[in-house]
């Protein structure tokens, strides 16, 4: 492992950085995941307010690097395609 004390500061700091990026991704696709049930459920009215709900945990995401800044804008517009081709 770490042989410096810089080095080992390093690796807590990476630790607590991977800890806090772990849960930012997990509450991204937990997000994202709820607008898709909503659409699978064929309930509009619930899939735009997951959709409103989703959004700027996504946006959160790409600002703090989780996700490109491109992905997370694709990953809202091709949901709010879909939602908008629900009948």
């Amino acid at each position: 492992m770490a042989n410096h004390k810089s080095a080992e500061k390093r690796a807590r700091q990476t630790e607590r950085r991977t800890a806090v990026n772990t849960a930012r991704r997990s509450r991204v696709r937990g997000s994202v995941k709820k607008v898709e049930e909503a659409i699978a459920s064929g309930d509009k009215k619930a899939a735009q307010e997951a959709l409103r709900m989703a959004q700027p945990e996504i946006q959160r995401g790409a600002i703090k690097r989780i996700v490109t800044k491109n992905a997370a804008s694709r990953r809202v517009s091709r949901l709010s395609a879909r939602i908008k081709a629900m009948a």
